[in-house]
C-alpha cells in the first residue's frame, strides 16, 4: 500500500469552517478475499494456484482517488443578529471506482476446481476503448477471447484490470438550536443526502463469458452504490 494524504483545515471567526481530504493511493496484493461472498468484483480464489504470480494486481478494494469537503456554518442573522442558533452543515464525497475482473462463468483449466472461474484471453485484434462507461455495458466483451471448454488453458488477462463506476454525493442539513428550560434544548433537523440526485452505480456484472459464448449481462449494471435523493426531518430533545 502506498499513498498520499493531504488534510486542509481551516476555522473562521465568523462562525464558518471548512475541511478539506485527499487520498491518492494504490493497494496491490495477489488475493484478498476468503470466499466468494468477501470477494466483489473477482474470482474468489486464486486462478492459477501453481502461478500466485499471476494474480498479482490491484486489491479489490483500492480505491485511487478519493477526496471530502465538509463544512459547517453557525448562522446568526438578523439586528446584532439577535436570531442565532442555526446551523448549516454539507459534506461533498468524490472517489474513484472499485477495480473488477471480467471472467468466465466456467473453468476450462482442467485442474479439477469447479468454483473458482478463470480469466479470459486478451483478444489482440480489438482495437479502441475497453471501458464504455454505460450502466448497460459498461465494458465492451469484444475485448476478450474465452479460453475453449476443457481445454486445460488459462487466461492471460490481469487481475482486476479494469475499473468501475466513481462516486459523487452531496449531503445537506440545516440544525435550528431552541432553549426551552434552563437545562433543555428543542432541536430541529432537516438533512438532505444525495442532494442532486446522482445516480452512483454498483460495479457491473464481470461474467463476459458462459460456456454458451458471450454473456447477455457481460458489463450489465443492476444497482446502485447510493440512494436516490432522500429527505428527513426530526426533532430532538436535547439535556
Amino acid at each position: 500500500y502506498q499513498a498520499l494524504q493531504v488534510d486542509v483545515n481551516r476555522r473562521f471567526s465568523s462562525g464558518f469552517s471548512i475541511r478539506g481530504t485527499y487520498t491518492r493511493s494504490k493497494t496491490i496484493d495477489d488475493g484478498d478475499s476468503l470466499n466468494a461472498t468477501t470477494s466483489g468484483g473477482e474470482p474468489a480464489l486464486a486462478s492459477n494456484p501453481f502461478d500466485l504470480r499471476a494474480d498479482r494486481g490491484l486489491a479489490n478494494f483500492d480505491v485511487r482517488n478519493v477526496g471530502a469537503i465538509n463544512a459547517s456554518w453557525a448562522v446568526p442573522f438578523g439586528v446584532k443578529k439577535r436570531y442565532g442558533g442555526w446551523t448549516v452543515n454539507s459534506i461533498v464525497t468524490m472517489q474513484g471506482g472499485f477495480p473488477f475482473t471480467p471472467q468466465l462463468s466456467y473453468n476450462p483449466s482442467n485442474n479439477g476446481d469447479t468454483r473458482n472461474p478463470v480469466r479470459p484471453f486478451v483478444n489482440p485484434a480489438f482495437s479502441g476503448p475497453v471501458v464504455l462507461d454505460n450502466p448497460n455495458q459498461w465494458f465492451n466483451p469484444a475485448a476478450f477471447l474465452a479460453p475453449p471448454s476443457g481445454s486445460g488453458f488459462y487466461g492471460n488477462l490481469g487481475r482486476d484490470t479494469l475499473e468501475g463506476p466513481g462516486l459523487a454525493t452531496w449531503d445537506l442539513s440545516l440544525l435550528k438550536d431552541t432553549r426551552i428550560g434552563e437545562k433543555l434544548d428543542l432541536q430541529f433537523r432537516a438533512e438532505l443526502f444525495n442532494l442532486l440526485n446522482r445516480a452512483n452505480f454498483n460495479t457491473p456484472n464481470a461474467i463476459v463469458f458462459t460456456p454458451s459464448g458471450v454473456s447477455p449481462t457481460a458489463g450489465l449494471i443492476t444497482g446502485t452504490s447510493t440512494t436516490s435523493r432522500q429527505a428527513q426531518f426530526a426533532l430532538k430533545l436535547l439535556w
